[in-house]
This record gives C-alpha cells, structure tokens and sequence, in this order.
C-alpha cells in the first residue's frame, strides 16, 4: 500500500491517466487531485491551501501559491515540483528553511515557449488578426506588413527558450543579438549570435523577444525608460512573466505609435481584469499565457516533474532540476 501521498494541482492534469500517473504510483505514492479545479490557479486562501495540501508529501505543481505561512503549515510536505520553470509562486527562502525541495522542469517547454514567441512576432508583423477581419468582412484593403528576414531581434535572456527562440530566428534569416549574463559561449560562437548590452540591444533591434526571468531585478523592468529606447517602430514580445512589464507604459507606447505592436502571452494580473487598456489596442496579441503549454509540452513537463519527486523519494538528486540545490548535502526524505 502506497505511503507517501502526491497531489497533482493543474487543470489539465486532473484526471488524465497519462505517464506522470504511472511514474508516481509506480514510485509508492498514492495520487490525489484537488476539490477544486482551479486550485492551481493560486486564488485561493492561504487557509483553503493549507487545508489542500495538508495530506500531501508531494505536490506537482501548477501555479498555487506557496508563502512562509503556507510553507510553515505543512510539515509532512518534502517536495514541490513545479510544471514549468517558473518558481516565483513558492517562497524559496522559506521553503528551504522548512527543508522542503523545489524542482522545475527545465527540459520540458523551452520548444512550446519559442514556438509561441515566434508565432507572436509573426502574428503582429504579418497582421494576422487585422487581415484577418478584413477578410471576413469582405473588405480588401491590401495593407503593407512587415518584413522578418533581414530584419534584426533582440533577445533578452539566452537560457533554454531564449536559445532555442535564437534558432528558429536565425532559422527565419534574422540577424540575432542578445542580452546575457551567463552565455553559452558556444553555443553563440556557434550560431554568430552578438552578445551587446541592454541599451544596445534596445536600440538597434526591430523586433525585441523577453525570455529572462521575474526577480527583484527584473520586475518591471519593461517600462517607460525601457520603452523610450527601443527603435521607432518595433515590436516586443512577451512570453517570460508579467510581472516584467508595466502594462500602462506599454499601453503609452502602443497607442502613441512609438511601437508597432506587441506579442504578450503574459500580463501584470492573471488571470487579467476585464477592463484592461489592452484589449482595446489594435496591434497587440494576446494570449492566455499558454506559450508552454502544447499538448506534446504538457506530457513531458508532467512527466520531468513527476520523475522529480520519484527520484528523491529514491535518494536520488535530480541535477539540475531543484532551485535549492543547497540542500542537497542533508536532505532526506
């Protein structure tokens, strides 16, 4: 008989007999699923999470919300294992502090999240949705797009999807620049990627792709000033985190004619509130931030997370995949 409980949280895991299941329950641990579907989207209480999570030695992770009075609540919990790479939802600090092991899934999504940035930059530059509704109202407008090819982007971030954004750009016979702290330097000799600095970056690119991630240094970091630097006329996209965006600047710079548009698949409030200044803008995309979440994505995010948690419920230490890796030397399950 299983011993050892696992909760699976997001939506479109609740259920599903897919590969996760069998890792989980082949590792000893008996499968649970929220009472409440939404539960992963991280609205609820810090008391209904408690309640939640109570029962749970293990929990694979969609986006509810881990705070120290959270953490400090569920002393039978030893992992979380976040489907995704984002871990800004779980109080790092806290939960190390409570020697419980946070796990991403950094192998996982990159492709879906640079699929969906390129889909974005396309849609705008190509003014999908506009001609779209010409079209369907009959109208022939024959309006001028942008190009893509010859054209340069700038990608902020050049970890796993900002890398693997670089490809399908150079792929797309874009001239690549970057912006990053710790490069793969092989991987830019490789690719004849320039490495220059932000106001660089912001200057001479015509389009700009934000893959870094949301801290304290980069929270808001899409703002007024950053926006006022970009090159008149180009397009951001944003398939990183909200929280890096300043959605009135932004909203400033759409409307202003400074930019030409934006790809987002992520907002300052999610789910957004229905008023938002940007439904109303003509050349933005939007998206429900799905960029990592293709069918093929979704199975093998499950399915690294779930390997996380079987793994150290083994004794075993999955390199590479757990954000407080300064546990490592004295944690047990």
């Amino acid at each position: 008989m299983p011993t050892d409980v696992a909760l699976i949280d997001p939506e479109h895991m609740i259920g599903v007999d897919a590969e996760y299941v069998s890792i989980l329950q082949d590792a000893g641990f008996e499968v649970i699923y929220p009472d409440d579907r939404t539960f992963s989207r991280g609205l609820h209480s810090e008391e209904a999470t408690i309640d939640q999570l109570s029962k749970c030695n293990a929990v694979l992770a969609g986006g509810p919300v881990f705070t120290p009075n959270v953490l400090a609540n569920l002393p039978d919990l030893r992992v979380i294992a976040r489907s995704g790479v984002g871990y800004d939802r779980v109080d790092i600090p806290a939960a190390t502090q409570h020697n419980i092991a946070v796990c991403i899934t950094p192998n996982a999504n990159h492709e879906s999240v640079a699929e969906h940035a390129m889909m974005l930059l396309l849609g705008i530059a190509k003014g999908v949705l506009v001609n779209d509704e010409h079209s369907r109202a009959a109208r022939w407008p024959q309006s001028e797009t942008l190009p893509v090819r010859g054209t340069t982007v700038g990608i902020i971030g050049l970890g796993r999807i900002g890398r693997s954004f670089a490809v399908r750009a150079i792929g797309m016979g874009m001239k690549v620049i970057a912006t990053e702290l710790y490069p793969n330097t092989e991987f830019v000799e490789q690719h004849g990627i320039e490495l220059v600095d932000r106001e660089a970056l912001l200057s001479r690119s015509d389009y700009i792709s934000v893959h870094c991630p949301f801290n304290d240094d980069t929270k808001g970091m899409i703002n007024a000033q950053f926006l006022s630097q970009m090159k008149p006329g180009a397009v951001i996209i944003n398939t990183a985190r909200g929280g890096l965006q300043v959605e009135a600047d932004l909203v400033d710079a759409l409307k202003s004619g400074h930019l030409y548009g934006a790809g987002l698949d992520v907002f300052e409030e999610e789910p957004p509130a229905a008023g938002n200044a940007l439904f109303d803008l003509p050349n933005v995309i939007l998206s429900p931030h799905i960029g990592s979440g293709d069918s093929l994505s979704r199975l093998m995010m499950g399915v690294e997370a779930a390997q996380c948690i079987a793994s150290l419920r083994h004794g075993h230490w999955p390199e590479g995949a757990v954000v407080n890796s300064e546990l490592r030397d004295g944690w047990q399950w």
